[in-house]
């Protein structure tokens, strides 16, 4: 593993798989993050992103999901070959999530405080109460909120401060590795940007490598250093924030994630969406997973998975990067 990544992903193939079909989530993912730095995952609703998540923290079903390949190392440890009591000793110490919904993330009938003392006392039990009492009280300060409002219930907060609640619980142990699943969802445009400074400030503040989930490319500009746009459980176009944000060459899929954006200087009757709809996958396209509704297939593109082309840090799945007159000859795995 290179040193400098904290976490490798390699070919991950995970399905779920039920008595009446199997849902292929995630499809060969290649996946690096580097030590401090803020990983982008872009995606539409069902691309896989969520799945990927829950296979670093091995939070799968555990009665439909399934990981039938691949490998996962977080700081040079292969995630997958870790026994439960190891993997419980991780989540929440040094790999933390924050939730999709803060509204469904808390326990109703716990306080804040004690939901919060729960993850410091599990991880240190060395603590003394009077000083998980005080980690309590600086985790609820550093996220904005008065440390006196730790013996109130989740129902006492609006949803702008349960988010930041759940995101206290999450940094409570100081973990290496933050994955936050689209934490400004449900929250309104002003709070959003609140909530996004306080995660970039945070993240600065203890050198956390983090996971951005998002499907909104304005949070990943101003948030993460590299990005990952993902389709039908794979990664179609990786690179930094520049390579994506101001290189020319770009993924089909990508041109139309940015085509549907708003431009302020562009007057237009209508935005220009992506035609048709993600693949069904419980029966994926042959090739490319792209290629039916893609404005450039070619016939290879839906007879072959295409092969990655790299430029310095600037990686695409697509078979109009390959040099001319190669198209016919040259793929991915069938």
């Amino acid at each position: 593993m290179n040193t400098a990544n904290i976490l490798e992903i390699k070919d991950l193939k995970v399905i779920y798989k039920t008595d009446l079909e199997v849902v292929e989530a995630i499809n060969g993912l290649n996946l690096t993050l580097g030590k401090g730095k803020t990983l982008g995952l872009v995606g539409e609703t069902g691309a896989g992103k969520t799945t990927t998540a829950l296979s670093i923290l091995k939070l799968l079903p555990s009665v439909t999901g399934k990981i039938l390949n691949g490998s996962i190392l977080f700081d040079g440890e292969e995630i997958l070959k870790m026994d439960e009591k190891k993997m419980q000793a991780i989540r929440g110490n040094r790999i933390s999530m924050v939730f999709q919904d803060p509204m469904t993330s808390l326990n109703p009938v716990l306080t804040v405080g004690d939901q919060i003392a729960e993850a410091i006392q599990l991880h240190n039990p060395e603590m003394s109460k009077e000083d998980v009492q005080k980690k309590v009280a600086s985790s609820l300060e550093l996220v904005g909120i008065p440390s006196w409002r730790s013996v109130e219930y989740p129902h006492q907060f609006s949803g702008g401060m349960k988010q930041r609640v759940v995101i206290a619980i999450a940094l409570a142990c100081e973990p290496e590795l933050l994955i936050a699943d689209e934490p400004t969802t449900a929250l309104d445009v002003t709070i959003q940007a609140q909530v996004l400074s306080m995660i970039r400030d945070l993240r600065d503040r203890f050198n956390t490598s983090m996971i951005m989930i998002t499907h909104d490319l304005g949070i990943v500009a101003q948030t993460c250093d590299d990005v990952a746009v993902m389709y039908a459980g794979t990664i179609i176009e990786s690179g930094t924030a520049e390579d994506i944000f101001l290189n020319k060459d770009h993924h089909p899929y990508t041109v139309g994630l940015f085509n549907s954006i708003p431009n302020l200087d562009v007057k237009t009757d209508r935005l220009s969406p992506i035609e048709g709809l993600m693949p069904d996958p419980t029966d994926l396209p042959k090739g490319c997973a792209f290629s039916p509704r893609c404005p450039h297939a070619m016939e290879i593109c839906h007879q072959k998975r295409p092969p990655v082309y790299t430029n310095n840090t600037h990686n695409i799945a697509c078979f109009l990067f390959l040099p001319e007159g190669k198209q016919g000859n040259k793929g991915g795995e069938e």
